[in-house]
């Protein structure tokens, strides 16, 4: 298996994030890097997903941080939904500028999988950081849906 594997839209997949069926969708392509375990993904996000004053909303964060993890789900072949978020949202995110997001995991417990988010801007300054619970619902399987 390579070291980096680009995970780019899926055409039929119409998750609002990552998928690319969905025609008001982020589309959102992240890197699985498999000697790290972690998954990264480099973004502008640009004004459609704004709140205020060029600053990213805060739906759009939690959305960014959640696929990010979401994915991370991937390291155990798993199929897995959120159960729970949450949200530090440390310093406003410019939506000009350009972000980077990683995830990795933190811990598992049965079926749960505790996975963890940043979001930094290009100097490496935290602007958001999540804590998520994943559980596990199957193994992952080519279907129309991202893990």
């Amino acid at each position: 298996m390579s070291d980096i594997i680009r995970l780019e839209p899926n055409s039929t997949n119409g998750c609002f994030g990552c998928g690319g069926a969905n025609d008001f969708g982020m589309k959102l392509t992240f890197e699985q890097d498999n000697g790290r375990r972690k998954i990264v993904g480099r973004f502008i996000l640009g004004s459609r997903y704004q709140g205020g004053g060029r600053m990213a909303h805060g739906g759009i964060i939690a959305l960014v941080l959640d696929e990010a993890m979401g994915k991370v789900c991937r390291f155990r072949d798993a199929r897995a939904v959120t159960a729970q978020l949450t949200v530090d949202y440390i310093k406003p995110i410019d939506v000009e500028k350009e972000i980077v997001v990683e995830a990795f995991e933190e811990t598992q417990s049965g079926r749960n999988l505790f996975q963890v988010g940043e979001i930094r801007d290009a100097a490496g300054v935290v602007l958001a950081r999540g804590k998520a619970r994943f559980v596990v619902i199957g193994q992952a399987e080519e279907k129309n849906w991202a893990v």
